[in-house]
């Protein structure tokens, strides 16, 4: 056999080769590990989650780089005693390709030290902790969410433009409450304003008649609040029976009216919010996602169906750069990294942190709804102090 023949020969093993190897890989399924809370006060948002991600996915022909998907959930009971050994059952247990989630930051600390451990890609949809892009950041690390910071910031500006000088802050008193406090504070200070008080709740109390008083006694220009869900409820209706409404304008991160205005009511009319989405947003992205969804679901998609559809579109792209290969993680994160997500809430990439960089959006609650007044900030990149990869 003469060289000429040698290399041919050569060049066609490797090619069978790597065609077998394809066609093995292809014929097994992507298994996408699901770390979400299907029961207790976030099983909404766990149930919201998935069911964007699995329709994105559908969208994309319901493969991803051409390889079929199965999943593997498990619930995480928003219980951060259980996170670890509950992403040891993906990570060990299933052999899960990527794990997404989750949605409770407590949970999400746990999770972040396994996948940092373990090497496999981790997304999160929800847990918006400032240090699992920050100190915490991981190359396979990826958020499709937001950061504390970034849905606070932006109205500390906002504040500042409507000439408020003095603001009154009040939170629940645990590490998603005190972040949001910090980023508010930063951009009010920054555009020359004083946060005159900080008043922390317990977390998860929902009794709010002391902090109240407190605030009719401090006759703030404002007052800026972190609470969601139930607690975000009550606290915009005793802030109007209490007779602050339209007297103390009062503003918020978005989760204080997302999913809450129906309980809300009348209490929250005029409340003024910063959040990277708005039902509202008048795009076709936006109108066609929330079509669909309305059609599969029978029901109105959210902040989190957003999310998670952002994180099957994420999978679906870099997977498709890839041509479904997950063993070579290295080129794999390359491509998340480098992904551009066409969204219901507008176009958005990567930070070098991984983090999105996003519009946030302020948004006023007119006859029952979250209207977007403007945008807020454009582009936001979460500053990730701490984060060695920047």
């Amino acid at each position: 056999m003469n060289n000429y023949k040698k290399i041919a020969s050569t060049l066609g093993s490797a090619a069978l080769t790597l065609a077998l190897f394809g066609n093995v890989q292809a014929a097994d399924p992507v298994k996408v590990g699901l770390l979400l809370p299907y029961t207790g006060t976030y099983a909404a948002l766990g149930e919201a989650i998935t069911n964007g991600m699995k329709m994105a996915i559908e969208q994309q022909g319901g493969q991803l780089g051409g390889r079929a998907v199965e999943y593997v959930s498990v619930d995480s009971e928003a219980n951060p005693g259980k996170a670890v050994p509950n992403m040891q059952k993906l990570v060990d247990g299933a052999k899960v390709d990527v794990v997404v989630g989750p949605v409770h930051s407590g949970v999400g600390m746990g999770a972040v030290k396994v996948a940092r451990d373990s090497g496999v890609p981790l997304i999160i949809p929800n847990a918006g902790f400032n240090a699992a892009t920050g100190p915490l950041c991981a190359p396979n690390i990826f958020r499709t969410s937001f950061t504390s910071w970034q849905t606070a910031y932006p109205m500390g500006q906002v504040a500042a433009d409507k000439g408020y000088k003095n603001i009154v802050t009040v939170a629940w008193r645990y590490g998603f409450g005190t972040e949001s406090v910090e980023g508010f504070k930063e951009g009010f200070e920054k555009a020359g304003g004083t946060v005159s008080k900080e008043i922390y709740v317990p977390f998860p109390d929902v009794e709010f008649q002391s902090q109240l008083t407190e605030i009719a006694a401090l006759k703030p220009d404002a007052v800026f609040v972190f609470f969601a869900g139930g607690g975000a409820a009550k606290f915009v209706q005793d802030y109007a029976a209490a007779g602050l409404q339209g007297k103390i304008p009062l503003l918020g991160s978005g989760f204080l009216t997302e999913g809450t205005l129906a309980a809300q009511g009348q209490a929250a009319e005029g409340v003024l919010t910063t959040l990277h989405y708005a039902d509202s947003l008048d795009t076709e992205q936006n109108r066609s996602f929330r079509d669909a969804y309305r059609q599969q679901f029978g029901k109105e998609a959210d902040i989190y169906a957003v999310q998670g559809f952002d994180t099957g579109l994420l999978l679906a792209q870099s997977l498709q750069q890839v041509a479904g290969n997950t063993e070579d993680r290295n080129a794999w994160i390359a491509a998340m990294s480098q992904a551009h997500i066409a969204s219901p809430r507008g176009d958005w990439s990567f930070s070098k942190a991984h983090n999105p960089v996003q519009n946030v959006y302020l948004r006023e609650v007119r006859d029952g709804a979250n209207q977007v007044a403007s945008i807020a900030a454009t582009a936001l990149a979460d500053p990730a102090p701490g984060c060695k990869l920047q």
